[in-house]
């Protein structure tokens, strides 16, 4: 715990407090034919010295995280001096990287979470209720998505999706627009990334919701049904509350999962519509620049993001322990 969760996080909190020095500029003067004239250029020595002495590089407290590629405070404060309403104000923000990010990471988290949680227990529900020689095989394919890598998954469904693909021809022709592209529009980009999450992790709910279907007590379902309970019934009222601390459990995998959202956008090559908090570290970290500290800052704003989204759900686990006790 200590050497690769505290000793990271301690690391990178550092590391977002410090920006690369600047170089050290110096000015000479160059005489030739034709007179002299000064020239600024890089001292070299000079800044390998300041680096060497100064490896973390320059201290700015939380400056990074302010800055136009995260919080932004003065260009906030700015969209809302000159903003005349609500939607003209959230439209300006939406200009800005890091809300435009952490817009996409919300909804493809508060969409994603309950919806595979309840496709996973409709599959769960219906597997359990199938015949003994049936299970076997259904269960195999509804466990294909987790088979299969998130980012080879979705790099097949965006070769499906294409114009010249199975799916985004299908789509054409029901919509009857040839030149329907689930690519080239925001919105449908974002429901197809949504689907895509959906359909890649439903399957972990359904495998865990199954194995608390089969510690169900009979006797509540045979006194349930006695008493004239429809099937709806009995599902609401007996098998959802034997279930609740497994949907506490999903729920605290996939909301941390699907705030970490990152290898749909590279799959699907979505940059130009949705990017995510996990997007932002790759880009940051990526090329020949490698902004460790803009990386490191958006990392801890991760961090302390999934600490508030699981923060409910954790108060409401401890609240039920202590019951229990």
């Amino acid at each position: 715990m200590l050497l690769f969760i505290a000793a990271p996080i301690v690391s990178v909190v550092i590391q977002s407090l410090f920006t690369p020095h600047e170089a050290v500029l110096m000015t000479v003067e160059n005489c030739g034919p034709f007179g002299c004239k000064e020239e600024t250029t890089i001292d070299q020595d000079a800044t390998r010295e300041l680096r060497e002495a100064k490896p973390l590089g320059r201290f700015v407290w939380f400056d990074i995280y302010t800055d136009r590629g995260h919080l932004a405070f003065g260009e906030v404060a700015e969209a809302w001096n000159s903003s005349d309403s609500y939607g003209a104000f959230f439209s300006k923000l939406g200009n800005l990287p890091f809300y435009r990010a952490m817009a996409f990471t919300l909804t493809y988290t508060f969409v994603c979470t309950p919806l595979l949680i309840i496709l996973g227990l409709m599959i769960a529900l219906a597997v359990n209720s199938l015949h003994r020689h049936l299970k076997g095989l259904v269960i195999f394919f509804s466990l294909l998505p987790m088979i299969v890598s998130p980012l080879i998954g979705s790099l097949v469904l965006f070769w499906m999706l294409d114009s010249r693909g199975i799916l985004g021809s299908a789509i054409q022709y029901l919509a009857d627009d040839p030149n329907l592209s689930l690519k080239a529009s925001t919105p449908l980009t974002w429901i197809m990334l949504i689907v895509y999450g959906v359909w890649n992790s439903a399957p972990f709910a359904f495998v865990v919701f199954y194995a608390g279907l089969q510690t169900l007590p009979q006797d509540q379902i045979e006194a349930a049904q006695i008493d004239g309970a429809t099937r709806w019934d009995r599902i609401r009222y007996v098998v959802i509350p034997h279930l609740m601390p497994l949907v506490t459990f999903v729920a605290l995998i996939q909301l941390m999962d699907n705030f970490r959202v990152f290898e749909p956008i590279v799959g699907f090559n979505a940059e130009a519509h949705a990017t995510s908090l996990s997007w932002f570290i790759f880009s940051d970290l990526g090329g020949e620049t490698r902004q460790l500290s803009a990386a490191s800052a958006t990392s801890v704003m991760t961090i302390l993001g999934v600490a508030i989204l699981l923060s409910p759900v954790l108060i409401r686990t401890w609240r039920d322990f202590k019951a229990k006790k």
